[in-house]
Formats: structure tokens, sequence, C-alpha cells
């Protein structure tokens, strides 16, 4: 037996930090408070009870009291006695009797700190005893406030990083002796500085060791029951009893061995691994052992029919072979692919190392390719079991099938995609089964909507299979059937409406869907024909938020992105998304490849950039051949139609706009699908000067006007067009018809609608009003330049060589520069296009006004700056606006 009455050597404010009960304890000791007459303390090892007795004998000794840390002989406390007692639980039943008679006599003060197992007889009746003055305190982990008070003590500074304290919560559990000696560790390592602590993926190496020993003091059943638990065993006796060897009364073993671990420490509370801990017992097992237990583990995974995807991956790399460990690693690819997770070609792969059949899992591999974005490898692998599928069960033909008819599709080759899904119908029907629906949005793509009414007015028992299971997935492939149909054939609100639905179900199932094309891109496509441009970048935001469609459907969300931006006239960031999705020397998939080439011919036209158009009508070129015509493609086609009459190069793009009116005619010219191609048909003739060909686009756009808020505004703006190639201008319509183009996302057609106007009226009041709105609908689009018009110099020849009669007075440029600098507002703007290389009417065409009047800006701002050659007035211009692209 043993007193003291001095503090404990070590600080006990130090040793707290992070611990409110434990602080509040000591204050009531040091405040000899009737709360701590009597105090049950309970916590697993290196939960800090010994350090808290510590404290609560300074204090208790810094009141006066007489301290004893050893069980006295006598059966009574005196008045000035406090017993602090450590490590109750290894006490014997005749100690623990006399303990509780302690409990029970009045007098003085005790404390037991004891762990929560084992319990040995006679804890009881001293936990009864106890409990009669408080409830018992327990000592839990830290939480991330308590793991960063410990970090600033280690640190010694008062803010440590969030990085490090996030780091240390999450590897040790909370558990506070963990956690002082992985910032200690991880102090010492950083030196002087420890202003820069390092956060290494594996615990410093001596550490590891340190903890090994400790854990080896445990006995051979813990740290058996911890490898087992770190190697990925789950908690159930089904599989711990058999993986640790125990016997016929297992199950008892397995809760001491539990109770024991949770007891010292080493497990969480809730029999949890810490990764601490877990990496120190890893550490100090033999590979082959590690080996040896990870295939046992599989095994009886296997066996029940459990998750073997932990165990699974932990084989990787180890060599290990044989018919199990070739099924372990099958089945752990088949969990893989329906979470999507990306490992599951790696465990494929590891399969046929294994001795699996490379053929038997050709279609799984294919799978496995799409969600990682091989699509080449996903093609090669779905053709092997295409070539021989009598060699395979029906449903991995199905399977390969499915992936090869949706990367022909990724791949720009609809009508092959519609042509497999046909050959799935016939040669494996009774397996393809209600999946046929899979079919649907290829079928209509390529304009066979009797097929696709077929297949979604089959009733489920028609194929001769049961019908699938109402999984998430299938919701979403139905949903997305229904919506394509329905944008061709019934409501486009309901097509919209479906389509969003089927996004949102297959986000929530968690996988890359094997499908033509995903919901959201299909979404976003209705979305845009309809004028709902905020519908549609939200259903991308999501998807790419995501990963919908996995890493493969990612380029094309970007790019959708980008063409809904290009609508909103937010040019800048139309670019950054062609230039994320798109950026030099990557090599796109085709369909991806036709929309981004379209953005890019989209972006040069619309700056009004003819070299740059040219350059990217190059890309473009390229990109139609390699694409036939789908109908998810009418509106980029447009594009390209545009830009190609521009560049007097219609002959490229003819055979596949023929196409696209047979595809539309065999749809029942659909006016959602029709409308944006026969604008574009519209603008082309404009163009062209093709009076006829402008009003048949224009009749055709009125048939369609009906179809949406979006054909509405394009048929209310077509006549005015047509008139225009008489320069007959009605100002009160166009301005009202514009504003309508702006009002379903097209600003920039809006605009140039207003400014053409312009150009052509011989009305100068109704050639400001008009030239204000086109001022102001090009400049009202998020991130956009805004663009400036001159009501005095609104006489030109219009974009595209329209010939236009000259309003009777003469063109006059600014003459007096505005505010402090040697050139107007006018002036700088012109410069800075000059600079930038584009030519007088390219300018002109910009600004909406006349290639002279650019001329004699630039004569005005030559002769004011004292230019005497063209070098030196860029040289100028340069030093007042800037650098340029010259």
């Amino acid at each position: 037996m043993s007193t003291r009455t001095q503090p404990a050597p070590r600080t006990p404010e130090r040793l707290l930090a992070g611990s409110p009960v434990a602080r509040r304890l000591v204050h009531e000791a040091a405040a000899r408070s009737a709360a701590v007459r009597r105090v049950d303390l309970i916590g697993p090892g290196g939960h800090g009870k010994s350090v808290l007795l510590d404290a609560l004998a300074a204090a208790f000794a810094a009141a006066g009291a007489t301290v004893v840390r050893d069980l006295p002989g006598s059966v009574a406390l005196g008045a000035d006695d406090v017993l602090l007692l450590d490590d109750a639980h290894l006490l014997g039943p005749d100690e623990l009797e006399h303990l509780a008679a302690l409990a029970a006599a009045p007098g003085g003060h005790l404390v037991v700190a004891h762990r929560p197992w084992p319990r040995p007889t006679g804890t009881a009746a001293l936990g009864a005893a106890l409990a009669a003055a408080r409830p018992p305190v327990v000592l839990g982990a830290l939480d991330r406030t308590g793991v960063a008070a410990r970090a600033t003590l280690h640190l010694g500074a008062e803010h440590p990083p969030v990085e490090l304290v996030d780091h240390v919560l999450e590897r040790t559990a909370g558990v506070p002796g963990l956690v002082d000696r992985l910032l200690a560790a991880l102090v010492e390592e950083a030196g002087p500085d420890r202003r820069s602590v390092p956060l290494p993926d594996r615990p410093p190496a001596g550490l590891l060791v340190q903890l090994g020993y400790v854990l080896h003091g445990l006995g051979d059943d813990v740290c058996g029951l911890l490898l087992a638990r770190a190697l990925g065993a789950p908690l159930e006796a089904e599989v711990l009893v058999p993986l640790l060897g125990l016997a016929d009364d297992g199950a008892a073993r397995l809760d001491e061995q539990l109770e024991a671990a949770r007891a010292a420490g080493v497990l969480t509370t809730e029999g949890g691994a810490i990764p601490l801990v877990s990496a120190a017992v890893l550490a100090r097992t033999p590979q082959a052992s590690r080996v040896e237990l990870r295939r046992a583990l599989a095994e009886i995974e296997l066996n029940r029919g459990g998750s073997v995807l932990t165990a699974a991956r932990g084989l990787l790399g180890t060599g290990a072979s044989g018919a199990r460990i070739a099924e372990v690693f099958t089945t752990a690819a088949g969990e893989a692919l329906r979470i999507g997770s990306s490992s599951a070609g790696e465990l494929l792969d590891a399969a046929v190392r294994a001795g699996g059949s490379a053929l038997g899992l050709a279609a799984q591999r294919a799978e496995a390719a799409v969600l990682t974005g091989d699509l080449e490898l996903a093609l090669t692998q779905a053709d092997q079991v295409l070539s021989a599928p009598e060699q395979v069960p029906p449903g991995e033909a199905v399977r390969a099938g499915t992936v090869a008819a949706a990367v022909l599709a990724h791949r720009g080759m609809l009508a092959r995609s519609a042509e497999l899904y046909r050959w799935m119908g016939t040669a494996l029907g009774p397996e393809l089964g209600s999946a046929a629906v899979l079919a649907v949005p290829a079928l209509i793509g390529t304009g066979a909507l009797d097929e696709a009414r077929k297949v979604l007015h089959a009733p489920p028992s028609a194929a001769g299979a049961p019908p699938r299971p109402p999984t998430l997935l299938a919701g979403a492939e139905e949903l997305m059937a229904h919506g394509v149909y329905d944008s061709v054939a019934g409501s486009p609100t309901a097509a919209l409406s479906q389509l969003t639905r089927a996004a949102s179900l297959l986000e929530s199932s968690q996988r890359a869907a094997l499908l033509p094309d995903t919901p959201a891109a299909l979404a976003a496509l209705v979305a845009v024909h309809c004028g709902e441009l905020d519908v549609a970048q939200s259903v991308l935001e999501r998807a790419l938020r995501v990963r919908l469609g996995g890493r493969g459907a990612v380029t094309r969300h970007r790019l959708l992105l980008g063409w809904i931006a290009l609508f909103r006239g937010a040019t800048p960031a139309a670019r950054s998304a062609l230039a994320a999705a798109s950026p030099p020397g990557a090599r796109l998939e085709p369909r991806d490849e036709l929309l981004a080439a379209a953005l890019d011919v989209a972006l040069a036209r619309r700056a009004g950039d003819l070299a740059v158009l040219m350059t990217a009508w190059g890309r473009a070129r390229e990109a139609i051949v390699r694409h036939p015509v789908d109908l998810f493609v009418l509106q980029q086609l447009g594009e390209l139609w545009m830009a190609a009459t521009r560049l007097r190069e219609a002959s490229w793009v003819r055979p596949h706009l023929d196409e696209a009116a047979e595809l539309l005619a065999r749809l029942g010219d659909p006016a959602l699908w029709a409308a944006p191609l026969h604008w574009a048909g519209l603008q082309a003739a404009i163009l062209s000067e093709s009076r006829e060909a402008a009003q048949r686009h224009a009749a055709a756009l009125e048939t369609a006007a009906g179809a949406s808020r979006y054909a509405a505004a394009m048929a209310a703006a077509a006549p005015h067009w047509v008139g225009m190639l008489d320069s007959e201008v009605d100002a009160a319509g166009v301005e009202a018809a514009a504003r309508g183009l702006h009002a379903v996302g097209m600003a920039w057609e809006g605009g140039k609608l207003a400014g053409q106007a312009a150009i052509r009226t011989r009305d100068r009041k109704a050639m400001t009003a008009l030239l204000g709105c086109a001022r102001a609908l090009q400049s009202s689009g998020p991130a956009v330049r805004a663009v400036a018009v001159d009501a005095d110099a609104a006489i030109a020849t219009a974009p595209g060589g329209i010939p236009v009669t000259p309003a009777a007075e003469p063109e006059t440029p600014d003459t007096a520069p505005e505010g402090d600098g040697p050139l107007s507002e006018r002036e700088r703007e012109v410069a800075g296009l000059v600079l930038e290389g584009l030519t007088y009417k390219q300018i002109g065409e910009r600004l909406f006004i006349s290639a002279k009047t650019v001329e004699h800006h630039v004569a005005r701002m030559r002769q004011r700056l004292g230019s005497g050659s063209r070098g030196e007035l860029f040289a100028h211009l340069r030093q007042i606006v800037g650098p340029g692209t010259d």
C-alpha cells in the first residue's frame, strides 16, 4: 500500500485536452465536490483512465486531501482520504468485495477505474454501490474538436491544419492513446518545421513496429481477430468462426475475443477496424499468412453467397490461382459492375489469369471496359462473344450485344446499333425479354417508328420470358424509351418530363448503364428543342456531378453544356466547355467529334471571323464524313449547313441533308426535331439569296409553330427574314420576333435579326430602335461581350453578301474622342478588332456597321495618332488598347 499527496508529474490540462468529461471531473475534485464522492470510471484501453486518475490525484492533493492509490486494509475511508484505484477489472473476487464495502461505507472519496471487460465475480456489487452515488462516467473516443485540441498541444500552434486533424481522426477513430502516438510520430517526422506536418499514405514505420509489440501483448486470439478485420472480414460469426479456426463453442469464444479487443481499445465500440491498428497488425503478419487468410475469407464468402469484393481486391497481384480463385474474382467483378466500380476490369483480367474462360468472361469484360471509357476494348470483347454466341450462355450474349449496341451508338453508328438490337430480338428474343426497350431510342433515331411502337406496346410476356423486376435501371430504360417516342409521336412536354425522370432514376442506380445515349443527354436535347435551356443545363450539370453514364459520357455532357451556353449567348463559357471536352490532341469518338466540330463552327460563325471559320470547317468536314445522320444530330447538322453555305461548300452537307429529310419523313416530320433544321435551311437560303427555298422553310416553320414555344419563336421570325430579301422591314414586328427568339435562348439569332433589319430599313427612327434592340439582345446573355452599334453608320452590305439599298444620308463615323483618351469608345472597339486581325468587312459585320465606316474610323485614328504607316499605327494601337492577336 502506498500514499501520494503530491501532484502528478504531468500537466493535467495538457493530458486532458479534448475531453470535456475528464476536465469536469478534475474541476469537481479540485473543489472537493460531493459529486466525486463515488465515481465508477469506465473506458477501454488507451482512452485516458490512468491519465485522468493522475490528474485527479493532483487536484485532490492540491485541495488538501490524502490520496491513496492502492487498496487499503481498512473497511472505511477517512473524511480526508481519497482512494483512486486503477485497473479494477484485474482484481480478484475478494478484493472486489472489499472495494464494494468501501464504496458502500460513508466518508472519503472513491474513484474506481476499469475496462468494460472482463467482468469478474463481484463486479456487479461494486458497480451497484458506486452507481448509488452517481451514474458511471464513461470515457469515449475523441471527436474532431478533441483531436484538434490534441494536435494543438503537439504542434504548439493554436490552429492545427484541417487536413492533419482529419487525417489523424480517420486513422485512429479518435482513440486518445492512438491519437497521441500518431501525432507524436508525425511531428517527429516533420522535424523542426512543425508548420508542415507530412500526411503519408502509410503511417510511420517506427510507429507500426511500436504498435505491433503492443498488439502482440494482447495474445494470439485477439491478434487473429484484428488481422481478419483488417483484411475486410465482416463482423459475423458465420464468417469469423471458420476463418479463425474456432472450435464447436466458437461463437462464445468469438464473443470473448471481440470483448477483449474492444476493451483494449483496438477495435471501435461497434467492433469496427481502426486503420492505424489494422496497418500495424498487417505490417507484422508475413505475406504468405495474409494471402492464405484472404483466400480462406474469399472462399467462405463465396460458399455462403456473401460479398467477396473486398477479399478479391486483396488477392489481386498475389499470384493466387485455381478454379476457386477464378470464381472468386469473377463473382467480385460482378459485384463491382453492379455498383459501377472501375475495378471490375482488373478483377476479370485476374480471373482469366487464374484459369477462368476468356470467352466466358468476355461479355463482362466488355461491360467493365465501358465503365472506364475504353470503348475500343469494350467493342473487341463484345465482338468475341457475338462471333460465337452458341458458345456462351444466352444471358452473356445479350450482355455483349447490349454493350456493342451502346458503343456503336456512341461512335455515331446508330443504324448499326439498331440493327444489332433487331438481331438480338430475333436470335435471343426469350433472353432479351422486356430489355428490348433499349432498342427504342436507336430505332426512333434511325426512323424505324413502327418498330419502336411495336416494342413499346408489346406485352411483357410476348418474348417468352418473365417481365423484368422493377429496378431503378429498368424504370430508367422504360422512361427513356417512352420519352424518345413521345418526342416524335406525342407531347414534347411529356417527353421532356420522362427523360428528366429517367436521368434521375439512373443517378440513383449508381451505375453506368449500357444505353445508346444517356437519358441526361437526350433530355438536354429535347429541352433545347423546346427552348427550355435552364432544364437542359440543370440535368446535364447533375449528370456530370454524379458521373452519370460512366467516364465515357463525361465528354458528351460537357459538349452539350457548351452547346447550351452557345444558345444563351455565353460564348466564353461555350469555348471553355469545348476546350475542356476537346483539348488539343484529343481524339473524340465520332458522335462527340461531330458535336465538338459543330460547336467550333458555331463559335467562329458568331464571331464573324472568316479565317477561324474556315479552320473550324476543315474539322467539321472530317467529322460529318465519319458520322451518318440520325435524329439526335439534326441541330448540329443545321449549324454545319449554315456554315457550309457561307463558305460556298454546301455540297459537303447536301447528302446528309437529303438523308435528314428522308429520316424526318419516315418519322412523320415531327415538329420538335424538324423545326431547327428548317430554321437552318431558312438561314442558308437567305445567305444564298434563294427566295423559293426561304419561303419553303418559312412555311414549314409556320406548320411546326405549335410544337413548342421554341418552334413558335422561329416561325414568328421567319417571315421577316424572307421579307428582308426585298428590304421589306416591319420594324415593330421584327423587334417582337427578335425578342421572342431571345426568350427561347436564341440571343444571338435575335440580335442578328434586329441588326440586319436595321441595316435594310430606310426609316432612321426604326433603324435606331432596331439597332438598340440588337445591342440589348446580344449583350444580355451571361458572360457575353456587349455588341456596340452605331445608328449613324447602319448602311452596309449585309453579312452573307445580300445587297442592300443605301439610305439617303451618308455614313458619318464618330469624330470626337470621349473622355481623356486619344480615341473614342467606338474607335477603341474598332482598334481592338483590327488588332485581332479581322478585315474591315468582318469588323462591320461584328458591329453592325459598314466596311466603309470601319475604314473611316481607321483613317481618323491614324491621323489623330500621327501614324506614318500601318505598322506604326498597329504599334500605337497596341499601346492604347492592348496587344491584340496580330
